[in-house]
Parts: structure tokens; sequence; C-alpha cells
């Protein structure tokens, strides 16, 4: 593949270039020992720098322990999507256009400046004309385009690498880039952060103290999205005096188990949980806001998942592994052996870390990048609960420093265990069970009959797959071989015992001569059936015994 350098590209391409150049190589990005505090903040102002699609990009990369080092991972989970907003002149005319609807018609009151201003949009306060207090966001102007055209430049040079870098081969970054432009592609679409702001209302509707904004219908396009609006506190503002005011311990505990749920239940996640998108009400709740990106988790993934954390939780390293092996995909350099080393290491060493300092996410991170460096590819689903986890751990540690991340996943795991198995026992999955037993008992009659049929006529016929004919024919006669020299050999030795006791004229060591001649040739035809069963049937190649040893 060669990179086609299209005119309209040729600038970023240069702008990706320098930034490979200055923080990076072509081959991989900077080792663990090189890097440093100084080259992350620069990396971090360099993607503000280039625009809300790498600002969103850094935003993903902060998810992947697996390919960058910690001190990376940690600059970009602060990088700021916030920049100079945009006219009011220009918000007043799309929401104008998109709601077919002046703003002083459809409002009682809308707020000239920003609540916040960022690279996709920024966010207005107003008051509806029933007096519902709404915050209105509205979609930077032309920043679809730019980011299509942004997208185009960095899928291109993603399959350049796979192609032509050891780097590219290893991770697969097309794969990533597929996944990063449907995320930011359904993230620049306000209708589905509305739809996502209602599911999650009802997924966390059990959670008292967790409150989700709802969307207007009404009032909300693709390019305008308004919902109630939640008066609180950024938690990753709030100091050591704040915390007194409320049970920072009960608001951890119950925000752990609302993302629990999230992934290992409803298989539908808040991707990017970070301290500035949970606000501290001021009711002491929490406010989860910031929809636009989601994640979904498959059923098999998510008990995959489960006995992931199972598996952390109580400290046993091998499982760990073995469900990490399971999940992931291999590639052609996995090393086993230095993986489950490795692995359980990591385990063994977080046992002994204190109550208030155990980090779910950086355990989990831990675990992606380890079994990236042995060879396998972690799926998407691990690294973003590796990204959730690690929020979900600074969140607590702004709520309830002291607060225990490990029991509360550990407990919180079981209850979704039983909650599963309930589920899986609930009269519409017994009356699917009994409609397919129904299914096999009315069929098994006519199935077996046929079998039996074919079996008197002598047209059962068995289609095996997979098996080397000649071999297999080279064996059985193998195998008649030896049988039949060992009946002969046998056979000699009963009669040359049997005619020890006739009474003959000719005779050797006092022993009948016939007898003393089978016996010899007995002996001679086991000692030769010995001599080649060993020698023929004991390996020789090293890779077999390699392989009779796995």
């Amino acid at each position: 593949m060669a990179l086609s350098l299209k005119p309209r590209h040729l600038s970023r391409y240069g702008d990706i270039a320098r930034l490979l150049v200055k923080h990076g190589r072509a081959e991989g990005l900077r080792h663990e020992d090189e890097a440093t505090t100084d080259d992350a903040e620069k990396l971090v102002h360099d993607l503000e720098a280039m625009g809300p699609t790498f600002v969103k990009l850094g935003q993903l990369l902060s998810t992947r322990a697996d390919l960058l080092p910690p001190v990376y991972l940690e600059a970009l989970a602060r990088l700021q999507d916030d920049v100079e907003p945009f006219s009011f002149a220009e918000i007043e005319q799309i929401v104008t256009d998109e709601l077919g609807v002046r703003i002083s018609n459809a409002f009682q009151s809308f707020d000239n400046e920003p609540l916040a201003s960022a690279s996709l949009g920024q966010v207005h306060r107003a008051v509806m004309r029933n007096g519902r207090s709404v915050v209105v966001k509205v979609q930077r102007p032309g920043v679809r385009d730019s980011v299509a055209h942004d997208m185009d430049v960095i899928e291109e040079l993603a399959g350049f690498l796979d192609e032509h870098t050891k780097t590219g081969r290893k991770f697969g970054f097309a794969g990533m880039v597929e996944e990063f432009r449907a995320a930011i592609t359904a993230e620049l679409d306000y209708l589905q952060e509305s739809d996502n702001l209602r599911t999650m209302g009802e997924v966390l509707s059990q959670y008292d103290q967790i409150v989700v904004p709802q969307p207007v219908d009404d009032y909300t396009t693709s390019l305008v999205l308004t919902m109630d609006y939640v008066e609180g506190r950024n938690v990753a503002a709030l100091g050591p005096l704040a915390q007194l005011d409320f049970d920072g311990s009960a608001l951890a505990e119950q925000l752990f188990r609302a993302y629990l749920d999230q992934i290992l239940v409803h298989g539908f996640v808040h991707a990017d949980p970070h301290p500035g998108n949970v606000l501290l009400t001021a009711d002491h709740r929490l406010a989860l806001v910031d929809l636009g990106m989601v994640t979904r988790v498959g059923p098999k993934m998510q008990d995959e998942l489960i006995r992931l954390l199972v598996a952390i939780s109580e400290n046993k390293g091998s499982d760990v592994a073995a469900v990490m092996a399971g999940i992931a995909e291999h590639t052609d350099d996995y090393d086993e052996e230095t993986f489950e080393r490795r692995i359980v290491d990591l385990v063994q060493r977080n046992q002994s870390v204190a109550m208030g300092d155990f980090r779910a996410g950086v355990v989990v991170g831990d675990l992606a990048r380890i079994a990236s460096e042995c060879g396998l590819r972690p799926p998407s689903e691990l690294t973003m609960l590796a990204k959730a986890l690690l929020n979900l751990d600074q969140v607590a540690s702004k709520l309830a420093p002291d607060f225990d991340p490990n029991a509360a996943i550990r407990d919180h795991v079981a209850d979704v265990m039983r909650h599963k198995m309930l589920r899986a026992a609930s009269p519409g999955n017994l009356l699917s069970a009994a409609m397919d037993a129904k299914e096999f008992a009315e069929l098994l009659p006519s199935r077996v009959n046929k079998v039996m049929d074919a079996l008197a006529r002598g047209e059962l016929t068995l289609n095996v797959q997979g098996i080397d004919e000649k071999e297999l024919m080279r064996g059985i006669q193998k195998l008649a071989n030896r049988v039949t020299a060992g009946l002969i050999t046998a056979a000699l030795i009963i009669g040359g015992a049997m005619v020890m006791r006739v009474d003959t004229e000719v005779k050797v060591f006092s022993y009948s001569a016939l007898a003393v001649v089978m016996l010899a040739v007995a002996a001679v035809a086991g000692g030769w059936l010995m001599i080649t069963s060993l020698r023929n049937d004991v390996p020789h190649d090293p890779d077999a015994r390699t392989r009779r040893r796995r």
C-alpha cells in the first residue's frame, strides 16, 4: 500500500509526520524508560493545537495501556477539550435553522455566554417557556467536514503502518482507527447522544444517588441537543474540606456499582467517565454528563470480564492469565510462558497493596500492556474497562480517599453473577429450553430410525475431516503386523513349552531339539519386535518430541 498524497491531505500528512518524529518512531512510540512528563505534556499540547479530531484521538489513546507508557496515559487523561467559543450569532442561526423557530420564541431565556466550549460544540444555559431549566448543546460549524477530512488521513496512515511496520502488524492500527471513526461519528450525531441519555437513565434508574440529565426531544436535532440543566461542582475540583459535607464512601460505592452494572449486566457503557464528566449536585448526588461516547459489550464478553475481575479480586494470577489468553487475539510472537509468569507476578505484587492505594484501572491497564508485549492483542472491551476503572479510581479518590475499589468489585461482581443466574432461570429462558427439549424429544425417534435403517442396509457412513488417510492406513497396517508377529511369537513359546514334555531321540541340553528350536525362534522374533518398536515408535524429530510434551 502506498500513500495517495491527495493535495487536500498534504498539510495533515505533514502535521502527523512532525508529530511522529517529535514524539515517537515509525516502529513504535517511546519506550517506557525513555518517556518523560515533559514529552507527554508536549504531546497533549500538540494534539490540542491540531484540532478536534486529534483531541478525541488523544482521549482514545489514553485508554491504550498496551500502546503507551503510563506517563503518557496520565497526561492524555487530562487532555482538555476546551477551545475558544464561536459567536452567539452563529449559535442563534444554527438553533433557528435546526428547530425551525427563533430562540426568543422557543425559550424564555437563553444565555449569550456559553457554560463550556469544546472542540465539537459548546453549551449554553437556557430556560424553556414552561420554566424548565435546560442546557442547549450546539455543534461547532464545519466540524463534521473537518473530522471527516482528518479521519481520511488517519485511516490511510494506519493502513500504511499496518502494512509496512512491525508495530503496525503487531497492534493493528487500522482496526483501532475503524473503531475510532465509528465512535466520533456517533458523537457528532446529537440524536444518538439523546438516545444514550435516555437509555442510561433507564439503566441507572435503581441508583438513587446518581442522576442522568434527560433530553427534550422536541428541541433536539442532529446538531442541537437540549437536556436538563444539572447544577453541580466538578468532582475533580473538590477539596478536602468539601468532602466533609457528604458521604463520599457511599457515593463512590454506588458509582462503582453503577459502572460495573453498565459493563457486566446491561452492556451499555458511558465510555468517558473522567472526573470532569461527573458532577456533585447541590443535594449531594452524582450527575453523569456528556454521553456522546458510549460502547456496548456483548453477553459472552461480559461473562469473560466477570471471570477476569473475580480472578483479580481473589489474587488468582493463573486464572487471570488464562482468561486474558482466551479473550485476546494471538499473534505469531505470542510467548505463553513469559505472559503467564508476568501476569502472576503482577497479581501477586498488587496483593500486598494497601487498601486505599489499590487502583483497579491501573491493574487492568497493566494486564493489557503485558498482553500486548507478549504477543496478544487485547480486545477493545478490555481497554475500555481499563479506562473506565482508571477514571473511576480518580473520582473515588476525590470522594473518599480510603475507598477500597477491590472490595467493591469483589462484592458487586458476586451480586452480578447471582443476577445473571436468576435471569438465566427466568420463565422466558426456561420456556425456551423446554421448547428445545420438546423439539428434540419429538425428532429423536425418527432420527434414530433413520440411523438404524441405514445401518441395516450397510449405508451408514462417517464423515471425518482433518485426517491424513495414507498415514492412518500405514498406522493400521503397522499395528496389524505387530499383532500378527506377537501372536506367532506367543504360539512358538506355548508350542515349545508343550513339546518339551515329549520324549524324542534328538535332544539339546537334555531337552527336545524341536522345543529348543521353537523357543529360540520365539526369542529372536520377540527381540526383533521389541527393537523395531522402540526404533520406529519413538520420535527422533525434536519438534515431534516437543509436540508430544505439549
